[in-house]
């Protein structure tokens, strides 16, 4: 069985939730989510808790199911009330990022641009030319949106130049070394 699953929802001021079927609607002001939820679980909601539970109770795939389900949930909720963000870092001499609208404009050491049409739902703030601060309520898409930002330039194992999560420490590799004759 899953304890992810037996866990309830505590669902904020602010948030309305709307089930239909297998389809679950989260309002908030951050943003709205839909997700149909796996015909194997059932979801109910009252007076502000929401609660996950398989159809069958000895299912072991509707356990599983519950438990996902029950995470997806709380990421919504989490998400529309307070979101969710991604700090990243540029290391390396000229490296530059700006945000224009819906668009990130990056100076990674190639000969040319890098223009990032940023997707619906995301926010994309640089507070530093530096820095870069990927925002928005759906988990998932955040992560998405980071990791094909870093994809462009990932960290390099032996100066660390390349665009990296704030937090995220690289391996460092020692150069070669020629012999002495």
């Amino acid at each position: 069985m899953s304890r992810i699953a037996k866990a309830t929802i505590t669902v904020p001021v602010g948030i309305s939730i709307e089930i239909a079927g297998q389809s679950v609607q989260v309002k908030g002001a951050k943003g709205n989510l839909i997700w149909n939820v796996h015909p194997l679980v059932t979801v109910t909601y009252q007076e502000n808790i929401l609660k996950v539970a398989p159809i069958d109770e000895t299912s072991k795939e509707g356990w599983a199911q519950a438990g996902t389900t029950r995470a997806l949930l709380n990421n919504m909720v989490v998400g529309c009330s307070a979101g969710f963000e991604r700090k990243m870092a540029l290391i390396g001499v000229g490296y530059r990022a700006q945000a224009q609208g819906k668009t990130l404009n990056l100076s990674l050491g190639f000969s040319h641009p890098v223009n990032y049409q940023v997707p619906e739902g995301i926010n994309i703030a640089t507070p530093t030319q530096t820095e870069i601060l990927v925002s928005g309520a759906d988990k998932q898409q955040v992560g998405q949106v980071a990791s094909e930002i870093r994809a462009f330039r990932p960290p390099e194992p032996y100066k660390g130049k390349g665009v990296r999560y704030a937090n995220e420490q690289v391996l460092r590799k020692e150069t070669k070394k020629t012999k002495k004759k």
